[in-house]
């Protein structure tokens, strides 16, 4: 074990010593790798490193003198600046080498001893960290395209410049035949090698392109094939990744919520018809948790699998939505009042949404409204309550003007029976069959009479000032047994609560009295005909005991 040990830190640093392959083109970045002593090891395996290490230190040496005589023989200056970076990089090398010489034989961690230099916070390069997995993987799975697009700008660009440097040579051919001067001639045929120079190297380039352009869309598959690989390695790799993130937080989700439900059952008020604060209080903290847990399982199946793009991407969505919480908090605070019961809108209390009086049932995410007239509940957001505020109420308090199948009058005429009703619409359906729809809004504004609780009928009825001596006693007692005796031949009897008649006014050509007939709510289909049948009544009265009936008279008084 310990002789791998050994060779795999030799390897690690001939890594950084030796040339990779385009170094000239890119830049390499060399990480020189520390191994930590925890405990002494053997001395034999300590020489055994050091002599390794030493080897190592002489070829660098040597790479360094070779690398300095050639720098000092080069006159290119592209030479000289690719010379330098490499000696750079075997200086380097070389003092990590020394480094890891001193600590193998002291045994000790050396960088103990150094100064530490004071590092500051700086929270842009923290974030830029975090986002630099993304981004590079970004461009990982664009390089292909972005290179492919590069070299077509470049076909294009030697496309459009060949004929340009074609147009100079000729131009210099044609100048150089016609100038009969010998020193402009020579002067113009010197500058013909460059340009055709120029025009050589232009067209290797455009050459060079199309090659690698054709190369690439050679080894180019369709776009079917690329896209089901492309499908299948997302599978296999991140998209199982995800995969078994979702099915954790699922996991941890209703685990939480196993837990929550049997755990309640022992709590004290669990099954109030409305729930204490207590209650209240440790269903948001059990909604809290199972969001913290689900997005810390999220987190953790990332950084198991060491898929640090999908880490960085989640933690960087978490840092924009706690940015964008901060302006939501006190709406947050407010929802959590109403939550625990303590807001302006409580379980049990009375309010108005859409015109119409409302129980509070329920309040949750999802608060749960419900008028016991209408039989209607209504599941409402708990941001609509925000805005609201409910009021304690009497049980003798009514919460609509009427139900199902009653009859009501409105305020403009309208007589008919509820055949449907909501806190949207509210359909009468006229005798006849007629029906009529209101906005409930439009209902109420109507005022609407319920006659299928109990109604009154008052008729008036107006008898000759003949009969004046007995019409505040004979005459109504008379006519109140003529009725009664009509609602019983006519079967009305039973619905009947309370008969009277009684004088009322003296008119202006009649003695008026009125009939006042209390009914039960049954007969609310009937309202107009028991109108009529007393007014037939009535006359029927006054026929069989020889009472006129007056009209309207104009008298007139003539001096004598």
């Amino acid at each position: 074990m310990k002789s791998k040990l050994m060779v795999l830190i030799c390897i690690l640093f001939m890594a950084g010593a030796i040339e990779s392959p385009g170094a000239a083109d890119k830049p390499v970045k060399t990480e020189i790798v520390s191994v930590v002593i925890d405990e002494p090891t053997g001395e034999e395996t300590s020489i055994k490193m050091l002599h390794s290490i030493l080897d190592l230190k002489k070829n660098l040496k040597s790479r360094i003198a070779e690398k300095t005589q050639l720098l000092e023989n080069s006159d290119s200056e592209t030479e000289k600046t690719y010379l330098l970076a490499e000696l750079k990089k075997l200086d380097k090398a070389l003092a990590g080498a020394n480094v890891d010489f001193e600590r193998i034989a002291t045994g000790v961690e050396i960088g103990l001893f150094a100064d530490k230099k004071t590092e500051y916070f700086d929270w842009k390069r923290e974030l830029l960290s975090l986002a630099e997995p993304g981004i590079m993987e970004l461009k990982r799975l664009t390089v292909g395209a972005r290179h492919k697009t590069k070299l077509k700008d470049e076909f294009s660009f030697y496309q459009r410049v060949v004929p340009v440097a074609q147009s100079a040579n000729k131009h210099l051919a044609a100048l150089a035949s016609k100038a009969d001067d010998p020193e402009l001639k020579t002067d113009i045929e010197d500058l013909m090698p460059e340009w055709k120079s120029v025009e050589d190297q232009i067209r290797n380039k455009l050459d060079l392109a199309k090659m690698q352009l054709a190369k690439i869309e050679r080894e180019e598959s369709s776009l079917l094939e690329s896209s089901q690989k492309s499908v299948k390695n997302f599978f296999r790799t991140r998209g199982l990744f995800l995969f078994i993130a979702m099915v954790a937080c699922v996991g941890i989700v209703m685990l939480v919520r196993f837990l929550y439900l049997f755990l309640m059952r022992f709590v004290p008020g669990y099954k109030a018809r409305y729930r204490p604060f207590h209650i209240r209080a440790f269903d948001i903290l059990y909604r809290a948790m199972n969001f913290f847990l689900a997005l810390f399982v999220l987190i953790l199946v990332f950084y198991l699998f060491e898929d640090w793009v999908l880490l960085s991407l989640t933690i960087l969505f978490l840092m924009g939505v706690g940015w964008g919480a901060k302006n939501t908090l006190p709406r947050f605070w407010h929802q959590s009042r109403l939550m625990l019961n303590i807001g302006s809108v409580r379980e049990g209390e009375r309010l108005f949404y859409q015109g119409v009086p409302w129980l509070v049932k329920k309040i949750n995410v999802f608060t749960t409204l419900e008028n016991p007239t209408l039989g209607v509940s209504l599941r409402l957001p708990i941001e609509n309550l925000m805005e609201m505020s409910s009021r304690s109420f009497d049980k003798k308090e009514p919460w609509f003007p009427c139900r199902k199948n009653d009859w009501v009058i409105l305020a403009d005429g309208t007589r008919g029976c509820v055949a449907s009703l909501s806190h949207e619409m509210v359909e009468l359906v006229q005798r006849g069959g007629a029906q009529k729809v209101y906005q409930t809004g439009d209902f109420l504004a109507q005022s609407p009479l319920n006659l299928s609780v109990n109604f009154r009928l008052k008729i008036l009825f107006g008898i000759s000032y003949a009969l004046q001596a007995e019409s505040t006693h004979g005459v109504p007692d008379i006519l109140t047994a003529h009725i009664l005796e009509q609602i019983s031949l006519e079967g009305y009897e039973k619905s009947l609560r309370n008969l009277n008649v009684e004088f009322a006014q003296a008119g202006a050509s009649s003695l008026d009295l009125v009939v006042i007939a209390d009914f039960r709510g049954e007969m609310a289909p009937l309202y107009n005909r028991l109108s009529r049948a007393i007014q037939r009544w009535c006359v029927e009265a006054c026929t069989q005991n020889n009472w006129d009936i007056p009209f309207p008279q104009l008298t007139i008084h003539r001096e004598d």
